[in-house]
This record gives C-alpha cells, structure tokens and sequence, in this order.
C-alpha cells in the first residue's frame, strides 16, 4: 500500500469511526453505561469530567487526587455521586470501574498506565503518552499484550479542521510537502504554568507523598505540586506540555511517523527565579518523508500566539490554526528576464521567440483564464475535548483501537523527549525507527 492509499483508507476509518460514535451514543441505554474513574482531578480532568457528563452512556464514578480541594470540586460536578479514593490503586480495584483517565503529572503515567492495565481498565491518558522513551516502550507493550484500549488525550487529532487538513494532504491538494511550521507562544504567568495557588493548600489538604511517588524525594514545596511543569523531576517543560499537540497535529495530517533526528535549543530568558525548565524552545525535526518540521515556542511574545500548524507543499500551503483550515496555492512562475537581459541581444530575442520558453515565462502572452485561489474550511458544532473523548468511548464499546493509540503517543511523545535531549546534550538526536527508541 502506497502512501497516498495509506492516507485515503485511514481517513475513511476516522468518518467510519465518527459516524459510528454518533450512533452508538444515540443507542447507549442506561444497562450499557460506562463506568469511568478520574486518576488525578487537577484543571484540566475537570474540563474532561464535563465532557464526559455530557455524553450519553458514561458516568463518572470514581475520583482520585493528592489535593482534597480539587476532588470536593470534582465530586460536586458529578452531583455528589462519585465515591473518591485516597489511592488510585483503590480505585482500579472496583471491577465495576470500565475505563480510567490518567490525568496526572507526566511523571506518574507509566506506573498508573501498567497497574490500569493489570486491572483490565481501559485507559484515556493525557498528553504526554510518557515521562520517558523508555516509559512509552513499556506501556505501548503493555497495551499489545493486555487486548485493552489505550487513547491519548491530544484532542484536536479529533477534530473537524484536522480531518479536513488530512484529506487535503491524501488529496494531494498541497503537492511535495518540504516544510512544516508550528508554534505555540504565550506571554502570562499563567501561559508560563504559574498557576494561582489555593489559599487552603497545606500539608492537611495536600498529600505530598502520593504526589512525588516514583520521583525523587523533596521538602514539601506547593510551587512544586500546583505548577509541577516548571520542573524536570515531574514533566519535560514545553516540549512535553506544548510542542506534543503540535507533533500529533502533523502527525496525524501528514500521515508521518517519526523524524529520523531533531535538534533544539532552550533558554530560559525571563521565568529565571521559577522554572527549571526552558521558557524559550526551538527545534528541527528531519523525517524520512523528505520534510523538515519547525517548532517553536516563547513565553515572552504572543505573536501567532493561536496555536497551529503551516504546511508548505509545492503546490500549496495549508494552514490550521483556530479552528479553520485554509489553503493557499502556490502560484509560482519561472521569470529569468534579469539574467538573459544580460546576453547578446539576439541571443535574448531567440530565448524569448521560443514556444517552450513562453508557455512557462511570459504569462502576458497567454490566454486569459481564472486560476484557483485562497479556499478556507470553519469547523464548527461540538468541541475537541467532547469529540476526541466520544471517539475513546466508541472505541471502549468497539473494541477497536483508536487511531491516536499507544504507538502513536509514544512516537508524539519521543519527539518531545529528543527535543529536551537534544537541550540538554547540546547535540543532534537520531532515531532508530526499527526499534523505537533514541539512538545513544
């Protein structure tokens, strides 16, 4: 299979799969609920416990986290019906419990990802898939060995602008891709993960010790526990929390895998005094599809501050960002008159009486005609969290793995974690395809 016929049966499988999402939602009676848990009840699972409260067939029935604040808040959401659990093991042993969301520091990911799956929980785990390169090879082995469903939560792979933009691609639409442009900035405290801290957070609410688990031991530090992306014992800073989604984005678009090498830098320029990680990011990736991918990221600048993505081909550019996709065609003509200007003048006149030579160089010859212009698609109706979380449900009654499975997060998050290396090591970064893994 070319491709092209890659791209066109994947896309069709992604509208099979949201038609059947819509179908089966409609269906869902009250004996065909799903019964959902929530490891970690932080900002964003409360985002996705309203989305899930939103969907027909699904009930969030169990609630964790090291902050009794968020798990009050969380419980109330849920109309005081879910029971809350110290520990998330607890929670997994309830048979009842279907399907979990792991919505916890990326340091946690792969110790709750084995032990859901051990407990024969299907699993939703927030962006980044992994802590580490290793970490993901683990869980993605995990999920071909245990038969359960495993879906990451970068959302807007569900989207009706990134469907669009994949079909374009498998279309054609945008010829030879040679480059790929994507940024992310934000300029605030609070885009730099500075979040407001609860003024009941103590050692009385907060369970530090369930918070740090697998990582190294520290005093007590509540920066540490509400902006933990500020640190690297706890997540990879942007590449990790930003530069993921743009990754996935064009992964999904592109139908591309993994780049062959990156190489990055990163700077922390004005959050000296807060983060360890960098607040200023920029990386090259390299794929074996014959492009080259651009990612940037500041917490000091908001231009083209709405994240998104550009697409460079040779016969048009698609850019996705705000929920629109817009293609721009490449309208590109040969023009030498500044050289052969400079030749003999007969030897100008020859050039230019040549039909070959008019048919690519002097449109003011040609037949008039109307050539294609800006094309833009608006998506609109439901959001990304709502869409992306009924395609995981789809997939818990299907049992069919969705197409931002274990692997796929695993290739998204390796790139995040090549890029930090890469910081890091102030080096270039391989990776060895066959295995899946960074070259040393």
């Amino acid at each position: 299979m070319n491709r092209r016929d890659f791209m066109k049966t994947t896309i069709l499988a992604t509208a099979a799969t949201a038609i059947g999402t819509r179908a089966e939602a409609r269906a869902a009676q009250a004996n065909d609920r799903i019964q959902v848990g929530f490891i970690g009840c932080g900002a964003r699972a409360h985002e996705l416990i309203s989305a899930t409260l939103e969907l027909p067939g699904a009930e969030v029935v169990g609630l964790c986290d090291a902050y009794t604040g968020r798990l009050e808040r969380a419980r109330a959401r849920t109309g005081g019906k879910a029971v809350v659990y110290k520990d998330y093991k607890e929670l997994l042993a309830v048979p009842s419990i279907d399907a979990v969301f792991i919505v916890t520091p990326d340091h946690w990911h792969k110790a709750m990802a084995l032990d859901a799956l051990a407990a024969k929980k299907d699993i939703y785990i927030e962006k980044p898939f992994s802590f580490t390169v290793e970490d993901g090879l683990a869980v993605v082995d995990a999920v071909k060995s245990s038969g359960r469903i495993l879906q990451v939560g970068s959302q807007s792979v569900s989207s009706m602008e990134m469907a669009k933009a994949r079909e374009l691609v498998a279309a054609g639409k945008v010829g030879q891709i040679s480059l790929v442009r994507a940024a992310y900035n934000r300029n605030s405290a609070s885009g730099a993960w500075l979040y407001p801290i609860p003024p009941d957070a103590s050692l009385k609410t907060v369970d530090w010790d369930r918070f740090l688990g697998p990582a190294p031991r520290r005093p007590f530090d509540l920066n540490r526990f509400f902006r933990w992306r500020c640190y690297w014992d706890y997540s990879g800073g942007i590449a990790t929390d930003l530069f993921v989604h743009l990754v996935s984005w064009m992964h999904f678009v592109t139908g591309a895998k993994a780049p062959t090498s990156v190489v990055a830098t990163g700077e922390t320029y004005r959050f000296k005094k807060t983060h360890e990680v960098p607040d200023t990011v920029n990386a090259l990736l390299t794929y074996p599809e014959n492009f080259t991918a651009n990612l940037t990221c500041t917490f000091n600048n908001e231009l083209g501050a709405e994240p998104g993505l550009e697409i460079l081909g040779t016969k048009g550019s698609l850019i996705i960002r705000g929920g629109a996709v817009t293609f721009k065609p490449e309208l590109a003509r040969e023009d030498n008159r500044w050289v052969v200007a400079s030749w003999p003048e007969a030897l100008e006149r020859a050039y230019y009486d040549d039909p070959k030579i008019q048919a690519v160089e002097t449109p003011e010859t040609w037949d008039a005609k109307v050539i294609g212009g800006t094309e833009s698609w608006q998506s609109e109706g439901r959001d990304d969290t709502y869409l992306h979380i009924a395609n995981f449900f789809a997939s818990v009654r299907s049992r069919r793995q969705p197409f931002e499975d274990a692997l796929f997060g695993h290739r998204a998050a390796a790139c995040a974690h090549m890029v930090n290396r890469s910081i890091r090591e102030k080096r270039m970064v391989e990776w060895d395809a066959a295995a899946e893994r960074m070259r040393a």
